[in-house]
């Protein structure tokens, strides 16, 4: 575990790149077989393969999705599902950032 220095994660890709690549990973296989995979993967690699995760001070952090994530996955952002899976991997992934660099009391 490296150990978390706000000041490193301005420059995150070069400091923290594994610890967030397992993050978005561990985030997307907690939700792999829970919903319609084409929509999880078109957000994925569409949507989430563009977002920036951002600390805001205080163990929270959040991810910064790119403009127009609908538009970005096409006709998949019309299945009925496509908000709820873009909105919880969002929030997985917050939680596996959080508990990666343990600002999370269960881990």
């Amino acid at each position: 575990m490296t150990e978390f220095d706000p000041e490193l994660f301005e420059a995150k890709y070069v400091h923290y790149f594994e610890e967030l690549e397992a993050a978005y990973s561990n985030a997307y296989q907690q939700l792999h077989g829970e919903y319609d995979s084409t929509v999880l993967r078109a957000v994925d690699r569409q949507v989430l393969s563009e977002s920036e995760p951002v600390y805001d001070g205080a163990g929270e952090f959040r991810v910064e999705l790119p403009e127009n994530p609908r538009k970005r996955v096409g006709a998949v952002a019309d299945h009925e599902q496509f908000d709820t899976v873009l909105e919880t991997l969002v929030d997985r992934i917050e939680d596996e950032l959080r508990r990666t660099f343990e600002f999370d009391e269960t881990a």
